[in-house]
């Protein structure tokens, strides 16, 4: 293997090195639900590996620069449509013309936009068709750019091109687009699997979700049904109107849990009212400290009694959501521990932080908080926490959660700052 070879197999990996970071970019996009890397993300990555192929080109001579542009420029067309290809064209004439070489830049001027207009028809189908049939295509047209080229160059431009050198790069253009091709269809594979995979998730969270609805609607309807079928029965007014009770809570007790459930589609609290923090807080504790109590755990408020800090929201479901957060701490807790309750301001925000010594949490189950039907306990089916994380968002606030398993888990409520005064 000559030294020319060498050069063109390093202009190869120039290549896949950005298909390589195509694979990572996706990846990251699937792990972290990224929704913020869009269609146009990935056409970064075909004008990277042009533009660093014609940087760090093989041969430099005074009408031709040697280098596998045409792979990232062919492929770029093809799966990426005309908008991409235009785009392609314009920046390889103009870094072949800041390149140097008055005759090369006229021969890339003319092969450039004839194989462009071929590539804007092609594209329309290529999507479409077998992976053999792609790789046909892709090497038919490394074929027609070295025919084309070389009668340009020759005839029109009177260049003479060495033969040698000609060869081995037709050569490795030609296992070039065919290796590309597949590493590119493999990507795309990857990517399909990846995007039916979180399509299966959501379709499992509407089943869990829907399986949920239906057990914790249907034993308070149960009950009910019950109760007023014993209403028709020869008993005393006195418990006819005990069985009505029962059954009106049960009914009430059904009510909450659909508004619970339709709290995830609210897009604003339904009750905006400006809430002092210090106050709704220790409400919940109020509220808690049986809970507390049987469990063994002891609960530390530091709530800056001095400053009033206000926020607007929805206070029956800003309670809800602290009730929640606390009552998962107070039952991670499986002995006698402290549960710390902290609420300052910091910045614009004013933050609440919840600090339990409960078994803590992976940075996976981390991940996964607020997600429908996920809990870390053995019974439960995720309500809470759902509930939780959207009446924050409601809020405009944010959730961060840190935890260190075996020593406890963080939970960081930060809330837009309205004021320190009442109206």
């Amino acid at each position: 293997m000559n030294l020319i070879t060498k050069d063109l197999l390093i202009n190869f990996l120039i290549i896949l090195f950005p298909l390589f970071l195509l694979q990572m970019s996706y990846l990251v996009k699937f792990v972290y639900r990224l929704d913020s890397l869009k269609g146009w993300f990935l056409s970064i990555f075909p004008i990277l590996s042009l533009v660093l192929c014609m940087l760090f080109p093989v041969v430099i001579e005074v009408d031709f620069v040697w280098d596998l542009r045409w792979i990232p420029f062919l492929l770029g067309g093809l799966y990426g449509g005309w908008r991409l290809g235009i785009i392609l064209i314009v920046i390889t004439l103009l870094i072949r013309f800041l390149t140097g070489g008055e005759n090369g830049f006229y021969i890339s001027c003319i092969t450039f936009p004839l194989i462009g207009i071929s590539l804007f028809f092609i594209s329309k189908y290529y999507l479409k068709i077998s992976v053999s049939k792609k790789i046909f295509i892709g090497v038919s047209l490394i074929f027609i750019v070295h025919i084309l080229t070389q009668f340009i160059s020759t005839q029109i431009f009177d260049l003479t091109i060495g033969i040698s050198l000609w060869k081995q790069y037709f050569t490795i253009q030609v296992i070039g687009i065919v290796v590309v091709i597949i590493l590119c269809e493999v990507i795309l594979a990857n990517f399909q699997v990846l995007d039916e995979l979180v399509k299966a998730e959501k379709l499992q969270v509407v089943s869990h979700l829907a399986a949920s609805i239906s057990h914790e609607v249907r034993n308070p309807l149960t009950v009910t049904r019950g109760y007023i079928q014993m209403l028709s029965e020869d008993v005393s007014t006195q418990t006819k109107v005990r069985y009505a009770n029962i059954a009106l809570k049960e009914l009430d007790r059904a009510t909450d849990v659909i508004n619970d459930y339709l709290t995830f589609a609210s897009i604003s609290p339904e009750n905006n009212e400006r809430l002092r923090v210090s106050d709704e807080i220790q409400h919940v504790v109020n509220s808690i400290i049986p809970l507390a109590n049987n469990n063994g755990t002891k609960l530390k408020l530091s709530l800056f009694e001095d400053e009033a800090y206000y926020i607007l929201g929805d206070r029956k479901k800003f309670q809800q959501c602290l009730f929640n957060i606390l009552k998962n701490g107070i039952e991670s807790m499986k002995h006698e521990g402290e549960l710390y309750i902290h609420l300052f301001q910091a910045a614009t925000k004013i933050q609440i932080k919840i600090q339990d010594q409960g078994i803590g949490m992976t940075q996976e189950q981390i991940y996964r908080l607020g997600e429908p039907y996920f809990t870390t306990k053995n019974q439960g089916t995720g309500l809470g926490m759902m509930v939780s994380y959207s009446v924050i968002k409601s809020m405009d606030g944010t959730i961060h959660v840190s935890s260190v398993q075996g020593k406890g888990t963080c939970f960081s409520i930060n809330l837009p700052f309205h004021s320190h005064e009442p109206i």
